[in-house]
């Protein structure tokens, strides 16, 4: 029982080291691990609303607009209104953005090289499909919650 208690301490704490080394990788462009991130999923594809990158970066509705308006006012994204719905905003990397992206994976590549090398092949794919299954638990619980305290049905 004492590891099961011990496991969202370690979580935690590996998630803060991870946190602090990747601001350390960014220190010198300007950019933060969290906006790093966004500008990840940006990178990814096409233009998603501001509320679909919110889930996928798993983060505040707040948070997540204060970041993308810092990020527009130095030219690394474009954020624009949604063609069909009103209220929605889409969001997408300018060039600069995906060129300053691109250089970011460049100056922490060294980082995500010496995670990998602290496991066998194999252990680095269970230990993400394990933190897979860890959040999308949790965030499935975390939404059934949300509707039970609202009453709605599930």
């Amino acid at each position: 029982m004492a590891t099961a208690r011990r496991l969202p301490l370690g979580l935690r704490v590996a998630y803060l080291a991870m946190h602090r080394q990747t601001d350390a990788c960014l220190a010198r462009s300007g950019c933060t691990a969290d906006q790093f991130v966004l500008l990840g999923l940006l990178a990814r594809g096409d233009a998603v609303t501001q509320q679909e990158l919110v889930r996928r970066a798993s983060s505040d509705p707040n948070t997540v607009r204060a970041m993308l308006v810092l990020l527009q006012k130095r030219g690394l994204v474009a954020r624009v209104g949604h063609p069909t719905d009103g209220r929605a905003r889409s969001v997408s990397l300018t060039g600069k953005g995906q060129l300053l992206h691109k250089r970011l994976l460049a100056d922490t590549e060294p980082l995500r090289k010496r995670l990998r090398s602290l496991f066998r092949s194999e252990e680095w794919e269970d230990l993400n499909e394990f933190l897979s299954r860890i959040s999308t638990a949790l965030s499935a619980r975390s939404n059934h919650e949300v509707k039970k305290a609202k009453g709605e049905p599930r």
